[in-house]
């Protein structure tokens, strides 16, 4: 599976933001359109959705990250029970 592309300055701009008004952004694409809209100026259609959607799916993908933590360290338990019994 072949992943997005996106520039640097989408990926600095984004960070930049979400590091400056952790609590305001979400999933929800849409809810951080509009904030990005809000919170530059300047910025085209294309840049502004492009922003949304990388903060969307990073933090998407930080909440799914312990989940998978978790399941690998109960795994690894499981292993051991069956290598002691």
């Amino acid at each position: 599976m072949l992943g997005n592309v996106r520039t640097d300055q989408i990926k600095r701009t984004a960070k930049e933001l979400v590091r400056r008004f952790p609590d305001k952004f979400s999933r929800d694409f849409e809810k951080n359109k509009e904030l990005i809209a809000a919170l530059t100026e300047g910025t085209t259609v294309k840049i502004r959705n492009q922003i949304a959607g990388y903060i969307s799916h990073s933090l998407a993908a930080e909440e799914e990250e312990p989940a998978s933590e978790a399941s690998i360290e109960e795994e690894q338990e499981e292993k051991e029970e069956k290598e002691q019994a």
